[in-house]
């Protein structure tokens, strides 16, 4: 769908995703994170870049768990994750939008849980490169887990903890050859109501991620 036509229907409140392809488990274990390879730290930070054409063909299942690892998954004993969060609050969740449905990841469980069965790429954001990449994740803030920073410093402090999420994600990407883009020029009433989200759930950014248009 072009951009026009998605903001013509964003502004009717009209923007809807499309029927799922195939049908998703209602939790989907991931295989274990493999946590060494890829490039060097600074060879990543050399090749960290956006990119808005992607091909689309779907990401392994091994390469989408090691992707969401490096995302914000468990890397300490404590429970600790490769993203910091002040107060180790944890109120930022990565939905997972796929073909097959979209997804809510668990990093203590290392798994997805499905959150709704339909094909949510296209509501994601306002480009048109959202509706035909493999994946699309989104950054929700859940801001009752703040309790302990005043309310007026919650979104900052959510945006924060997502941008470590992305960047995350972009060196992850950087290192395996993969393309990503964050966006947040995005319909996040539209991709509230898409994935289910309560009163107290603040959509905050999508992140777009594929492999390179050939």
């Amino acid at each position: 769908m072009s951009t026009v036509a998605k903001l013509v229907l964003g502004a009717m409140g009209r923007l809807r995703p499309e029927p799922a392809t195939g049908s998703g488990p209602d939790l989907l274990a991931l295989p274990p994170p493999q946590t060494s390879g890829g490039l060097g730290l600074m060879q990543a930070l050399a090749a960290r870049r956006s990119a808005r054409e992607f091909a689309s063909r779907p990401l392994p299942l091994p390469l989408l768990s090691d992707l969401l690892w490096a995302a914000c998954g468990v890397n300490r004993a404590d429970g600790g994750r490769t993203a910091p969060s002040a107060l180790n609050a944890q109120e930022v969740e990565v939905y997972v939008a796929l073909p097959a449905g979209a997804y809510r990841y668990e990093p203590a469980a290392h798994a997805l849980r499905l959150v709704a069965g339909a094909d949510v790429r296209r509501v994601t954001g306002y480009q048109d490169f959202v509706d035909e990449a493999p994946l699309d994740l989104v950054y929700v803030a859940h801001h009752a887990r703040l309790s302990a920073v005043p309310v007026a410093q919650r979104e900052a402090y959510a945006h924060v903890a997502a941008g470590a999420i992305a960047q995350n994600v972009y060196l992850f990407a950087a290192g395996n050859g993969l393309a990503t883009v964050i966006r947040a020029w995005i319909d996040r009433d539209a991709i509230g109501a898409a994935l289910g989200l309560a009163h107290d759930q603040q959509v905050l950014l999508s992140q777009t991620v594929g492999y390179p248009a050939a």
